[in-house]
């Protein structure tokens, strides 16, 4: 069976997330992240070593969950759950990654404080099914 460059793509975000935030294997990251890579969050110095530096001062309790994944060809966008972060609440994320060369080679993300279910007006939860405890 011939997997479309779309899906080709979504298993690429999703093995290059588990192997940075994850298991913090910076080698193995390497080669996933361009060396050219560029970087449009605020929050995260530029480039891939600004990614990986970010990575290896954050919290070792630090994991990545990922939800909903949808591609268009080059583009990725993966909503997902950053827990362990060493902040109050958990970032939920909306990452969106280009990919070129079997690389990923620009990001964008959108971050928000996970709500409780007491601040959740729709009183659903913002990932998964249920509330985080």
């Amino acid at each position: 069976m011939t997997q479309t460059i779309a899906e080709a793509n979504k298993r690429l975000v999703l093995e290059a997330f588990d192997m940075l935030f994850n298991k913090r294997d910076y080698n193995a990251a390497l080669h996933f992240w361009s060396p050219t890579y560029i970087q449009h969050s605020a929050h995260i110095p530029p480039g891939r070593e600004g990614l990986f530096n970010l990575i290896r001062g954050a919290p070792a309790a630090l994991r990545y969950e990922a939800g909903l994944i949808l591609a268009d060809d080059e583009f990725v966008i993966v909503h997902g759950k950053f827990s362990g972060n060493g902040r109050p609440r958990n970032w939920i994320a909306a990452d969106i990654v280009r990919i070129a060369d079997g690389v990923l080679v620009e990001h964008w993300d959108v971050l928000q404080d996970e709500a409780t279910r007491e601040e959740s007006q729709s009183g659903q939860p913002m990932f998964g099914t249920e509330f985080a405890p």
